[in-house]
């Protein structure tokens, strides 16, 4: 395997003689079975080496999230020795995800506790519950909600405040202390409106003081910041605009922008069967049945026949290279980053996907 990635003999010779050679090559194959590039896989064997060299691994060994970062800071830093010198600014987390999913995939990582870190456990999992089974939330909103539940309870049990104890100042605190980490003013309203949820599920349940949800309110914006503003019909054009190449990202990405500009859909919300969009809307709880737009339906179609890889995968726009898998919200981010960066939308403004479906989402008449 190493001489298909490296000429050099003792380069070849060093990947040989490290240790977890067996756990190592199993990954690799693992990997080129499922389609990844030379050029990737060169890079995994570099990521791994000096993993196993920075934390001194064994076989047998256990390692955790914390030990990774530790790693990849290092490796960053050029501590390890003769570490390449990483030149992409998001280096430190593609090395953190190459070596978790490889350690995992070994059965060497150590994944953190089941249990949260306070003693509510038990209540967030049943908000999680309901969040997914009586609202039909994502498994993102579900996530970032228990995210924002999970930070406001570790800081009760920091303080040995009970649930039921809890006071509006104990919440103006976590929101002030959100604020003195740095968060922006959508991520602080994000935040708060998160855990107003979580508070009226915890009022219904009776595990703490009614009212409580209702007087969470964010500021309405920081010192010297004003909140974000949407993109505009105009910009919408523009954005449309970087995808009228031939390539089949940009046919793909023309397809995904139309539904998202025009209908505000989720990405899943096609119904192949009777030639309609079903437009979930789970906040309501109300379904909208509409057969596409002929410009829509015609982007989306010519996706599916010219470019969509032939998967099994209900999922309608997926990666078009290898591993195939079914396109992220962070994907779908970095679509729209990428492109409003190209047409110099300002830092400043919302440009993810929730710009697209709330800016000028609309449902033809």
């Amino acid at each position: 395997m190493f001489e298909e990635l490296f000429t050099d003999g003792s380069t070849i010779e060093r990947y040989r003689v490290a240790s977890l050679l067996c756990e190592r090559l199993r990954w690799f194959g693992h990997r080129a079975d499922s389609g990844v590039r030379r050029t990737t896989l060169r890079t995994i064997a570099v990521h791994q080496i000096h993993l196993v060299r920075l934390l001194g691994l064994q076989a047998g060994d256990r390692v955790g999230i914390v030990r990774v970062e530790a790693a990849a800071e290092r490796w960053c830093d050029r501590a390890g020795a003769a570490a390449p010198q990483p030149t992409e600014p998001d280096a430190r987390q593609k090395f953190v995800g190459r070596a978790t999913r490889w350690l995992r995939f070994a059965g060497m990582f150590e994944e953190a506790s089941c249990c949260s870190r306070h003693a509510h456990a038990g209540e967030v999992a049943a908000f999680a519950r309901w969040m997914r089974t009586e609202r039909g939330w994502s498994e993102q909103t579900v996530r970032v909600c228990c995210n924002a539940a999970d930070d406001f309870l570790d800081r009760l049990d920091a303080r040995g405040i009970a649930l039921r104890s809890v006071r509006m100042d104990d919440i103006d605190g976590q929101i002030a202390s959100w604020q003195a980490r740095g968060l922006s003013w959508g991520s602080l309203r994000c935040n708060a409106q998160r855990l107003r949820t979580f508070f009226r599920f915890a009022e219904d349940q009776a595990w703490s003081m009614a009212g409580l949800a209702d007087g969470i309110t964010p500021p309405r914006f920081l010192p010297g910041e004003t909140p974000p503003r949407g993109l505009g019909r105009e910009e919408f054009v523009r954005l449309l605009a970087t995808t009228e190449g031939e390539r089949p990202v940009d046919r793909r990405d023309r397809a995904m922008l139309m539904l998202l500009i025009t209908y505000g859909l989720r990405l899943d919300d096609i119904d192949w069967a009777e030639e309609r969009l079903q437009v979930r809307c789970p906040k309501p709880g109300r379904t909208h049945l509409d057969p596409p737009s002929h410009g829509v339906g015609q982007t989306v179609l010519r996706y599916v026949r010219e470019v969509r890889p032939p998967r099994p995968e209900r999922a309608l726009f997926l990666t078009l290279s290898a591993p195939i898998r079914p396109i992220t919200v962070s994907t779908i981010g970095s679509v729209v980053h990428r492109r409003a960066n190209r047409i110099g939308i300002a830092a400043g403004r919302r440009r993810g996907p929730h710009a697209l479906r709330h800016g000028t989402g609309q449902r033809p008449s």
